[in-house]
């Protein structure tokens, strides 16, 4: 049994409740757009909802204009997240005039903080449901009382359950998510992740591994194992090592598997030697490290040291053939000193990241780090933002020298047609590569040769394997 999973079948989504619902949409022609911000988790909670509303009988618009549900799936990690979100919410009001018939519902993270979700409640009359992350899977429910005209809040404080069977309209193309746990213990002080996707919660290995086999079988040949921090997952006996070894002996035909986030305090040994030895494990691993202060590391609850990340590094480049790190970096943090600043940039010098998402602080009502005294001025954080980025300018592309003459096999995502069109798409490692091919290769597996490089993606051109 799993210690920190509570398993339960699809509450509200019950198959009286589509039937109804498909009685009352069947043969209107109703159409659905969901708009998401946020991560990947926000963006596989949207392939859900999409998945619910096609089996009660909506078909996918192209457009908000042309839809007659609308659905915001939010995110209220960065304040401006929040701000966008109520200024679309409000484009909205000129759609419900031209059509009556337009639902409008907003849901995801941002709406788990109940005292935001009510003040957008109340501000926009408009809004005809709003729910919290834990209620994803009473959807089906919720639109069947909006549809009877109630407006429809919900809300609640519980920390959710893992819900098994909810249909799932994937992206089409070839990667896909696999959610294998929600929640988050750690608390870091300036996130709010915890207190909006509630405590750790991981799926059954069984479970798991027969989505994978079901979407293997669908065709997808790459899939992402997502959740707070994978590093955490414990199910059955299992640690996160053990469930990616049970994945790839349980589903030889996936041809490659992605996980993030991993938390550097968690990243095992264990881990880093299923990275060594499962071929179809990708060599990739994307290690957040906010802070290269131990200052402002420890003000932040992470729980790790910059030595002690820098020895994960080490670790990982040593048993990991051609591994790529990528990175999550807040500048700004309250109380942070030129002195802790510059003690960040030295780290990314050090580790010579493939790639960082950088972030200037937001504050996040409800955290601890929101409270703190010696809150960073904005232009005192927007300068540190971009010395930051002109240190990754500098340090990612004097990375790619080893890249010259490297072969490699990458799996074709599209066309580039900026210029003369060229193929791209991600060597195993997460690099992305262009090389010059015929548009019918998009989805396919080719070997490549790199000539050259452009800041972070690489240029080649196709080898026979």
């Amino acid at each position: 049994m799993c210690d920190n999973t509570s398993t339960k079948p699809c509450e509200g989504f019950s198959m009286d409740t589509v039937n109804e619902l498909r009685k009352r949409v069947g043969g209107l022609g109703l159409k659905y757009f969901i708009e998401t911000y946020g991560c990947q988790m926000n963006e596989h909670d949207s392939e859900k909802l999409a998945g619910m509303l096609r089996e009660c009988g909506y078909t996918k618009a192209e457009t908000k204009g042309e839809a007659d549900l609308i659905l915001f799936n939010t995110c209220c990690v960065r304040e401006h997240a929040e701000k966008r979100t109520f200024g679309n919410v409000g484009f909205i009001k000129e759609l419900k005039a031209e059509n009556p018939r337009l639902i409008l519902g907003v849901c995801g993270c941002m709406m788990q903080q109940k005292e935001v979700a009510k003040k957008l409640f109340d501000r926009f009359p408009f809004v005809d449901l709003v729910f919290g992350t834990h209620e994803l899977s009473r959807f089906p429910q919720m639109l069947l009382e909006v549809l009877d005209e109630a407006r429809v809040f919900q809300v609640t404080e519980s920390d959710g359950e893992v819900v098994e069977g909810l249909p799932v309209e994937r992206t089409e193309g070839f990667s896909t998510f696999v959610n294998i746990m929600y929640g988050c213990n750690n608390f870091c002080t300036y996130c709010i992740v915890p207190y909006v996707r509630g405590r750790e919660r991981s799926r059954r290995p069984a479970d798991i591994v027969n989505e994978v086999s079901k979407v293997v079988a669908a065709g997808y040949k790459e899939i992402t194992l997502l959740g707070q921090n994978v590093n955490s997952y414990s199910c059955d006996g299992l640690d996160f090592p053990a469930l990616l070894r049970l994945v790839c002996s349980e589903v030889p035909q996936l041809k490659r598997l992605r996980f993030m986030t991993s938390h550097p305090k968690d990243l095992s040994d264990g881990l880093i030697k299923a990275m060594s030895e499962l071929d179809n494990l990708c060599k990739h691993i994307h290690l957040p490290v906010q802070s290269g202060s131990d200052r402002i590391l420890k003000a932040m609850n992470r729980r790790y040291t910059s030595g002690a990340y820098l020895e994960l590094v080490d670790k990982l480049r040593s048993a990991v053939a051609n591994v790529e790190i990528t990175t999550d970096i807040i500048v700004g943090f309250p109380g942070e000193t030129e002195e802790d600043f510059e003690a960040t940039c030295e780290l990314v010098r050090k580790v010579g990241y493939s790639n960082a998402y950088t972030f200037a602080y937001s504050p996040r009502a409800g955290t601890i780090a929101a409270r703190m005294e010696d809150q960073i001025p904005e232009e005192v954080k927007k300068r540190r933002l971009n010395q930051l980025n002109a240190v990754l300018a500098e340090t990612i592309p004097s990375n790619n020298d080893k890249y010259i003459g490297f072969e490699g096999e990458i799996l074709v995502e599209g066309v580039d047609h900026r210029g003369e069109p060229l193929l791209f798409g991600k060597l195993s490692n997460f690099k992305m590569v262009y090389v010059e091919g015929d548009e019918s290769l998009v989805g396919s597996f080719l070997n490549v040769k790199v000539d050259g490089y452009r800041f972070n993606s690489l240029f080649g051109h196709i080898i026979q394997g």
